[in-house]
């Protein structure tokens, strides 16, 4: 705008931008003041970062869901160890940026929806009930938006903490998860083991048996036991008897359990092997809990004040155009508004009174008026009642003209009426139909 007395800067094209996204006319702000196009543009920008922001949040959120799970100590290792870390799974990482773009653009159309239905509120600084009342649904939505923006920008900000608390969590996962599954294998071993041990103390009994009797052969087959001379005796005879029969008993009974003792001991490698390969699954286990929810109740538990306020900082972020609009005093872009609106409706034919009507609730309500509508209606009714009475008049005077018709000459005019109704009957002769009542010609 310039005139004689005021020349406000010319907007760049940035400003113009932010003045779309903010649902400004750009027309009318061109005429306005200069603070009224910086209004615009700040709520612009607001409305851009919120939306730039979801992207950057949504992206992060669905690669830290998607991304390959491990330890969360091993990224802090690999960092130690060779002063630089690139953990990032490439195919995940595009599908991630690509669903960032797309969310970002969702919220970003939905804040600026938020943004340009808001009224203007009374035009003064104050905040009514029912301005907050009527501005509540989008407030909600707002405060939606803030919640889901701060949380992935939150768990992001605290990674390093929150990757140190979560290893340790993932070793309590490993340690617990290796006490249950020990003990469930240890159970099903030691019943095992105990059906093993019967066999085993027969065995070891007949050992023992045998151990006795070769004890004692040797006694008595040893120099001047008993004044005998060195050599195998009648006593020493029957030890060496009895030791070879149970030598005999422990074999048989070996030989009829060979085989379930080599199932029981094929069953427990086999418990054996399954108990390792459980135990690989260990880690895969606790790496399951690097999530997106387990980082965020992480991040709540190491410094919920903090979560708290970034939380609240967003929701600052993303309601501040709502309470800004609200709180905005009337000035030349909102009377300019105002006034191509009223032309708008006056070139159209509607006119609007104000504060018509109280409804029973005791508000003010509208007149609207329609005129060109109206105009439209009432000509559509005045060509068809004067249709009408364009046809009444047709019909009044062909009737007067058939009545002077039959004055005339009543004979001529029933003769003409009746060759009129003569129409061709089944057999293909004529018939002459009256009153509903076929008269047949005399053959």
């Amino acid at each position: 705008m310039e005139t004689n007395y005021y020349k406000n800067p010319k907007p760049t094209w940035l400003m113009r931008q932010f003045w779309k996204v903010s649902g400004a006319d750009r027309y009318i702000l061109e005429k306005s003041t200069y603070s009224d196009q910086v209004k615009y543009t700040c709520m612009g920008g607001i409305v851009l970062a919120t939306g730039v922001m979801a992207a950057l949040a949504g992206g992060y959120a669905f690669y830290t869901i998607f991304a390959p799970k491990g330890d969360a100590i091993d990224d802090i290792n690999t960092i130690v160890k060779s002063g630089h870390y690139d953990p990032t799974d490439m195919p995940t990482a595009i599908l991630a940026a690509v669903f960032g773009l797309i969310w970002g653009a969702i919220i970003f159309n939905i804040d600026r929806f938020i943004v340009t239905s808001t009224g203007k509120g009374d035009g003064t600084e104050a905040i009514t009930k029912q301005e907050l009342k009527s501005a509540l649904p989008r407030i909600i939505m707002g405060t939606i938006i803030a919640l889901t923006i701060s949380k992935p920008v939150e768990i992001r900000m605290f990674k390093s903490e929150i990757d140190a608390k979560l290893y340790q969590t993932q070793l309590e996962a490993q340690k617990e998860y290796e006490i249950r599954t020990r003990k469930n294998f240890e159970d099903r071993i030691k019943d095992l083991d105990k059906e093993n041990a019967g066999i085993q103390d027969r065995i070891d009994n007949f050992m023992k048996v045998i151990a006795t009797k070769d004890s004692l052969w040797n006694v008595e087959t040893s120099k001047g036991q008993g004044g005998r001379g060195e050599g195998e005796g009648p006593m020493a005879r029957s030890y060496k008897a009895e030791r070879d029969r149970v030598e005999a008993e422990k074999n048989q009974f070996t030989e009829m359990n060979k085989s379930k003792i080599l199932d029981i001991e094929r069953r427990r490698a086999a418990m054996n092997t399954e108990l390792e390969a459980a135990l690989k699954k260990n880690k895969s286990v606790s790496a399951g809990l690097d999530g997106l929810l387990e980082r965020i109740k992480i991040a709540q538990e190491l410094a919920p004040g903090i979560s708290i306020f970034i939380t609240l900082l967003f929701m600052a972020i993303e309601l501040t155009p709502i309470f800004f609009k609200l709180m905005l005093i009337k000035g030349p872009y909102d009377y300019l508004e105002e006034n191509i609106k009223d032309l708008v409706k006056a070139q159209n034919g509607i006119e609007i009174q104000h504060d018509y009507y109280k409804d029973k609730e005791g508000i003010e309500r509208e007149l609207v008026i329609h005129h060109e509508v109206e105009r439209m209606t009432s000509m559509k009714a005045r060509v068809i009642e004067a249709q009408k009475e364009l046809n009444e008049y047709i019909i009044d005077q062909w009737k007067a003209k058939q009545k002077r018709q039959i004055d005339g000459n009543l004979e001529a005019y029933v003769s003409t009426v009746l060759a009129e109704e003569i129409v061709p009957d089944e057999a293909g002769g004529e018939s002459i139909t009256h009153a509903d009542k076929p008269i047949q010609p005399e053959a």
